[in-house]
């Protein structure tokens, strides 16, 4: 056993609804945060649109004696600007305990208008070094969301150099590939700004990858339209027909092989390159082209460059190995991303966290079940991100742009206890039978058991709990049960 950190850093859980909010309290979080749909920078699957929902939310987290944060990071136009103070009025009203922001302008109207807000300054924000925390600091702001790109060193160097403004750092979740989330793909693709919180996962989607070849029936997007007269002269590009071209698969008059002639047929992709050098792989100094699963015929051209070429999946971010590290180092607070993902993820990546800082701060050692906890969630793979530094490869995931899990599935929920049967009735997630292993996910702890006994509410006997929609009965644990504990299925 060693020595614990100097403080215990805050759990800070995401919470995109109500329910959300109310399993992150229960399994252990510290603080958790929304944001405002009309200016945070997570539209979808929000439920604190309406001041009624805000109102109860803050107050199921002061009755829990716990803390809220509300986002509002988004960076705006001229249109939100106008309307923002007026928007704002009833939400500070409710007094949250924060505001995450991001932009220096609406930072100026809150710091004016109200000055006694806390402000926290969003991860949007960039900020990588003590100078910059240092500036945030005389801006009025209390507490700096680091950039997620800094080391374990770089985040320890800025503690040093500002001991007296309060950090907080991610630690879970989903990564962007912009820098720092600050993202246009969405809003080339679908002209769907992630900036405005209408982030579409662009990055997640399929793509196919093809070399350009020559042809006078497909355009690429982008691609200038010719004369008819000009067909036979030049040519438009086209993916070729493979997955990937191995070298030589087309004929030399097919191949665009010249940057000369990918200039012509796609304007801009010689100011993106090097000239060809030996080093260069042989392949690198084609035109080669993305087609997106859902838009067939739709050209976009991917480039290499002296580092190479780039597929944009980033895996998810977990660092609960380095929670004891980050305690040491005086982080105030450690946050999971995940405002849009389901209560059983909340659930599940809170507990984990909430034991791996007690344990930091007991002095205790690295329990490596943590990890294998969090495999059994949906995910696209795990990295460090950039706490440590790594090659690529760990840090993409070139498999799948959806999550995945292999060890556990989210199959119930509990609706209620009944005392006198012994009985707890489970509202249906996902298909379970019997003789199934199963896990009770509890906040005080994980049961797991064989699944011996299945009915139905009328007492029937089943064989299976079909799927979604279904409320079955099964007998209830030795240990009692919390109002949020869950039911997954050990795969």
């Amino acid at each position: 056993m060693t020595s614990g950190p100097a403080i215990v850093p805050e759990l800070l859980a995401p919470a995109g609804t109500l329910r959300n909010l109310r399993y992150a309290l229960a399994y252990g979080a510290d603080a958790v945060y929304a944001g405002i749909p009309r200016y945070s920078l997570r539209v979808r699957n929000n439920e604190f649109g309406t001041l009624d929902a805000l109102a109860e939310g803050i107050a199921a987290v002061r009755t829990a004696g716990k803390r809220f944060y509300l986002a509002a990071n988004l960076m705006p136009h001229g249109a939100k600007l106008a309307t923002f103070i007026a928007d704002l009025e009833p939400v500070i009203a409710l007094a949250p305990d924060a505001l995450i922001m991001s932009d220096p302008g609406l930072i100026l109207l809150v710091r004016e208008r109200w000055p006694e807000v806390a402000i926290h300054l969003s991860v949007q924000a960039n900020t990588t070094n003590a100078a910059a925390v240092r500036f945030w600091q005389r801006q009025g702001i209390r507490r700096v969301i680091v950039s997620r790109e800094l080391s374990l060193d770089e985040i320890a160097e800025i503690r040093q150099a500002c001991p007296d403004m309060e950090l907080e750092v991610f630690v879970h979740g989903a990564l962007c590939i912009a820098y720092s989330g600050r993202c246009l793909l969405s809003g080339y693709l679908n002209h769907r700004d992630a900036n405005q919180g209408s982030c579409t996962n662009a990055c997640r989607w399929s793509y196919r990858v093809g070399q350009a070849v020559a042809s006078s029936s497909a355009t690429p997007s982008g691609a200038h339209e010719r004369e008819k007269e000009d067909d036979n002269e030049h040519a438009n590009a086209k993916m070729d027909g493979t997955m990937r071209a191995a070298p030589g698969a087309m004929s030399p008059t097919e191949r665009l092989a010249t940057a000369s002639r990918a200039e012509e047929l796609l304007p801009g992709l010689a100011a993106l390159g090097p000239t060809p050098t030996p080093e260069r792989h042989p392949e690198a100094d084609q035109a080669w082209l993305l087609e997106e699963a859902e838009r067939p015929g739709e050209y976009m051209a991917l480039f290499e460059d002296e580092h190479g070429s780039y597929v944009m999946n980033s895996r998810d971010l977990r660092a609960v190995e380095h929670v004891a590290r980050l305690s040491a180092i005086g982080v105030d607070s450690l946050k999971i991303e995940g405002r849009t993902k389901s209560h059983y993820y909340t659930a599940r990546t809170t507990s984990v966290y909430r034991r791996a800082i007690d344990d930091a701060a007991a002095g205790r050692g690295f329990d490596r079940a943590l990890l294998d906890e969090l495999e059994g969630l949906a995910n696209r793979g795990y990295t460090e991100g950039f706490l440590r530094r790594h090659a690529p490869s760990e840090l993409q995931n070139y498999e799948a742009g959806s999550s995945v899990s292999q060890l556990r599935q989210f199959v119930g929920e509990l609706v209620r206890v009944d005392a006198a049967s012994g009985l707890a009735e489970i509202r249906v997630r996902n298909r379970f039978v019997l003789g199934d292993e199963l896990e009770w996910i509890t906040p005080t702890g994980l049961q797991r058991f064989r699944l011996e006994q299945l009915s139905a509410t009328d007492g029937r006997p089943l064989e299976a709990a079909p799927g979604d929609g279904w409320t079955v009965r099964i007998r209830m644990p030795k240990q009692p049960l919390a109002p949020e504990s869950l039911l997954a299925k050990v795969i």
